[in-house]
């Protein structure tokens, strides 16, 4: 109901012409998005907030499905309302009960708008090295409130909050404030002028002797901010993530439908392979991979798994580079049209483009997963991923044909990949440790999307599921994915031992065997034919017979 809600809203409201007409201003629809937050006309915001303060209590898959479908429908507009949920997570996790239920449920009751203010103009988002300060101000021996000063920068919603919380050095630490506009000494500056994501509100924040009682230092305990932080960071990437997996195919399902009526040489492009294999179909699956890990993390976070930050960063490097790289090809998929502000697909190219930066950049991501698996590379003595693997090769025998076999072949290479890292302290170069990351994203990718795709054959995925594609078409992308991900692990421990001096020339041989490259290469037979099966399944054509 609540989809539908937010699709109707957006057919009245925000109509394609509006939209583009918003970007061509780079002006911020405010009006737009209090009334998505207004209880009286949609109360999106209802989802994000527990029952006890005044919401729907949406869970983790509510919010991912919400997410997935406001990026659909716009970006920028999208990113105003995550604002208020990222600036309102620290009161959220964090605050006492009478700050939640005074603040969550004032945002309940009167949409109020919210911004998160932790980056810094030289910090960026390395929380850690945050500059502004809170100073405290005693009265009789007691700390009353608290003097800030400082400067944040590339603040969602900051020139248009009603509610900021502010992230400062308090003596015992950093520490989490609630700050409400029109303070004395509080100042925003004017909107960035951005490459993309031009209806959504940017702007730094400026704090000079910033008074702030102590009610409002969030917790009622200084020092806690980080902790807070990583607290929500499972959550909020899930968020983002959702952001990229949504606009993604906001561009595919503007490039396929292109294609079907675009003719060349007397045929429509999408019944030509070196156009649906390229710029389609390989992009699906990518977007896929990434909605199998979100809903996975999704499910965990509502089962009450806490300080998912690893598998937070794994769905968000997943599905935000995805999109971006669908949001591009369905540029190229339209070609001169595509490259024209007349058509959307330019714009959501500009605008996925920051969900690769914002809550943490692709190169945070993937040092986030690099050190985290790797202390259980460590704590295993290199049999994390061999186990994962052999997880994998019993569900393929348990449910043949849904890209288990090609998971297990990813996991058990890059176990290998990182023992040769270890044993030769390869990770001392801080590039292989990014690599490590990403091979790392790409083997879980495979390995979820392989548990997702033997759900959908026995009929076992959640009821409130994303169902655009059928079982078999699910198994042949996990296929697909599984030996694109094999692959390239192989390919990336192969390049990256040798290029850092870690496997010498009479050893290469082995360990080319050991991370499995020969095996490997050989499974990707039958892959055209899945990458066919992919691009029926998307065109809603009947697969020819085969052999």
């Amino acid at each position: 109901m609540t989809l539908q809600s937010l699709r109707d809203f957006a057919e009245q409201r925000l109509p394609v012409a509006r939209l583009l007409q918003l970007d061509h201003a780079d002006e911020f629809p405010v009006e737009d998005v209090r009334a998505l937050c207004d209880p009286n006309t949609l109360g999106i915001q209802l989802v994000f907030i527990a029952e006890e303060y005044g919401g729907f209590g949406g869970s983790a898959w509510d919010v991912y499905r919400t997410c997935e479908l406001m990026a659909a429908i716009d970006l920028g507009v999208a990113t105003g309302v995550l604002a208020t949920f990222l600036g309102s997570d620290p009161i959220s996790f964090g605050g006492t009960e009478e700050q939640k239920k005074h603040w969550l449920g004032r945002i309940a009751e009167e949409g109020l708008l919210f911004a998160y203010g932790a980056t810094e103009p030289a910090a960026g988002s390395d929380l850690g090295a945050l500059k502004t300060t809170a100073t405290p101000v005693v009265e009789d021996g007691k700390t009353v409130g608290y003097r800030i000063n400082g400067a944040k920068q590339w603040i969602s919603n900051g020139g248009y909050a009603d509610v900021y919380t502010i992230l400062a050095n308090a003596p015992a630490g950093p520490t989490w404030f609630i700050l409400e506009k029109g303070a004395e000494g509080f100042s925003h500056g004017k909107p960035e002028d951005k490459h993309g994501l031009r209806a959504s509100n940017t702007a730094a924040l400026s704090l000079s002797d910033v008074y702030v009682p102590v009610e409002n230092l969030v917790g009622g305990v200084e020092g806690q901010g980080l902790l807070q932080a990583q607290l929500v960071f499972g959550y909020t990437r899930l968020m983002v993530a959702a952001f990229g997996l949504g606009a993604g195919w906001a561009a595919l399902d503007r490039a396929i439908p292109y294609s079907k009526d675009r003719l060349q040489g007397g045929a429509p492009l999408s019944e030509k392979q070196g156009y649906t294999h390229k710029l389609i179909v390989p992009h699906a699956v990518r977007l896929e991979a990434g909605r199998a890990y979100i809903e996975e993390t999704a499910e965990r976070l509502d089962a009450g798994e806490e300080m998912l930050n690893t598998e937070g960063a794994i769905a968000k490097y997943l599905a935000t580079e995805a999109g971006l790289a669908a949001a591009d090809a369905s540029i190229q998929a339209l070609g001169g049209y595509g490259y024209t502000r007349e058509y959307m697909v330019e714009k959501i190219r500009r605008d996925v483009r920051i969900t690769t930066i914002y809550e943490g950049t692709s190169e945070i991501m993937e040092m986030t997963i690099a050190r985290d698996r790797w202390q259980q590379h460590l704590k295993t003595r290199g049999q994390h991923y061999h186990d994962k693997a052999r997880e994998m090769e019993a569900l393929e025998a348990a449910q043949p044909g849904c890209g288990a076999r090609f998971a297990a072949l990813a996991l058990h290479s890059l176990a290998e990949g990182l023992e040769r890292f270890r044993a030769q302290r390869l990770t001392r170069h801080q590039h292989v440790l990014f690599r490590a990351g990403r091979m790392i994203a790409l083997a879980e990718g495979a390995m979820v999307l392989a548990k997702r795709a033997a759900r959908a054959a026995k009929g076992e995925l959640p009821e409130k599921a994303d169902r655009r594609l059928d079982a078999a078409a699910l198994a042949a992308v996990s296929r697909a994915n599984g030996r694109e991900a094999a692959f390239e692990v192989a390919q990336e421990a192969l390049r990256w031992a040798v290029g850092a001096d870690g496997v010498p020339a009479s050893d290469l041989a082995a360990f080319t065997a050991a991370i499995r490259l020969p095996e490997i290469s050989g499974a990707q037979a039958g892959l055209m034919a899945d990458l066919d099966l992919v691009s029926d399944a998307l065109y809603g054509r009947t697969p020819a017979p085969r052999a």
